[in-house]
């Protein structure tokens, strides 16, 4: 099993023991380029500065710091609740003490209505094994592998057969989870991040239960000791994600953001562009991974996380907080008209605002940032991709030698170039 440890450091401070490694796994690893820099990166002590008395928080200013060096890993759960819209940075302390106590009974309840149908939930294990057939029939002879539990009648509620035929995928795609991590050796936390995602199936069938989902909802887990706060901000952050994951017979929602990424590269890199037409990518499936998953396998555990959180603050709205709890949005004045307000947002997101476009769903800097990775080996595709195994295995070699912060500067730079060349082919 191929398997990674992290060294991070910076000065005199060690900072792999926030995701110790698997002792036979530290010596296969990439190279962790992410680095906790004095100055840059969003302290602890920076972080509780940036809250007044009474709780509001100044997320300009913890913007700024995290698009400069990222999140300590200290600090790093209670930061992204904030990046991911869990909370309102206009909200006090006890306004965000109520909200957390109403959502942590609000999940006890949907996990209590999962345990009543399926007894393994909440039990700190999980399911392998189909317990029900397609037809709502019990599967007798899973009962070993299931922890001794087993459907005792047919299954005829469409709703609940259709996400009891999920959990088994969910369980072995857990086990397969960022196993070199030690904090997975732990069985407990296995059935967490199955609890997690049992749960979020359950409340949205409409997308249901994909593979990949166990990628982004893991690194929650690890940050959150409440397991109600990880489903929450795992939540916030599917909000962004959940319609790459939607699928129907003929295609994933993942394709639109593939097209976006097609006319970028097609009019910022035409010559590469035409070279992946004539190999049949034109498409750009081989970037389905990527956008699926958030580079997850492109980058080593920390610097995904880091790609994640410099991706969240460059695209921040103020408004998210308000537009996912359906509430009247509080800045809902023209940002653009407005400097003050503007410099609430994320670089990413300032350019949107300005322009006055707000249909952008998938213009997402994740793109953005696929296109910066296929730039930097433009040369190797134009070379020696004769077709698209080489596609695959040119891109394939980037696994653990990125640099999340020059992806995301390089993306930055994509975007700006290819706005205004777009601009410039709808003035004419």
């Amino acid at each position: 099993m191929f398997c990674r440890a992290f060294m991070w450091k910076s000065g005199g401070e060690d900072l792999q023991g926030f995701y110790p490694v698997r002792p036979e796994c530290q010596s296969d690893v990439p190279r962790t380029r992410f680095k906790s820099r004095a100055g840059k990166t969003l302290s602890a002590r920076r972080w509780h500065a940036a809250f007044t008395e009474d709780g509001h928080l100044d997320m300009e200013k913890v913007l700024r710091r995290i698009q400069r060096g990222g999140i300590h890993p200290s600090i790093k759960g209670a930061v992204w609740e904030f990046l991911s819209g869990c909370y309102d940075p206009d909200s006090t302390f006890d306004e965000r003490t109520k909200l957390r106590d109403l959502r942590r009974e609000q999940y006890g309840s949907w996990k209590e209505e999962c345990k009543n149908m399926v007894p393994v939930v909440g039990s700190g294990k999980y399911i392998t094994m189909a317990v029900v057939s397609e037809n709502g029939q019990p599967i007798e002879d899973s009962s070993v592998e299931n922890q001794g539990w087993i459907v005792k009648t047919a299954v005829t509620d469409d709703r609940t057969l259709q996400w009891m035929l999920s959990l088994h995928q969910i369980g072995l795609d857990v086990a397969r989870t960022d196993r070199y991590l030690s904090f997975y050796e732990n069985d407990i936390n296995q059935s967490k991040l199955w609890d997690v995602l049992a749960i979020y199936t359950w409340l949205n069938l409409d997308i249901g239960y994909v593979q990949g989902m166990n990628d982004i909802c893991s690194p929650m887990i690890i940050l959150f000791e409440d397991e109600a706060d990880a489903f929450w901000c795992f939540e916030r952050v599917m909000r962004r994600l959940r319609e790459n994951f939607r699928a129907t017979a003929t295609s994933m929602g993942v394709q639109t953001q593939l097209g976006v990424l097609s006319q970028v590269i097609k009019t910022v890199d035409p010559r590469l562009h035409q070279h992946l037409e004539d190999l049949d990518g034109g498409e750009y499936l081989f970037a389905i991974r990527m956008l699926m998953v958030l580079f997850r396998r492109e980058f080593s555990f920390l610097d995904a996380l880091y790609l994640w959180e410099l991706m969240w603050a460059m695209e921040y709205n103020p408004n998210m907080f308000a537009t996912y709890e359906e509430l009247e949005n509080r800045n809902n004045n023209n940002a653009a008209d407005d400097p003050k307000l503007l410099k609430r947002y994320g670089k990413f997101e300032r350019k949107y605002v300005n322009s006055g476009n707000n249909e952008r769903h998938s213009n997402t800097i994740a793109v953005f940032v696929v296109a910066s990775v296929l730039q930097t080996k433009n040369k190797r595709l134009l070379k020696e991709a004769k077709g698209l195994d080489d596609v695959v295995q040119i891109l394939g070699d980037i696994a653990g030698n990125l640099d999340a912060k020059k992806a995301c500067k390089e993306a930055l730079k994509i975007h700006e170039k290819f706005l205004k060349k777009v601009s410039f082919y709808h003035f004419f």
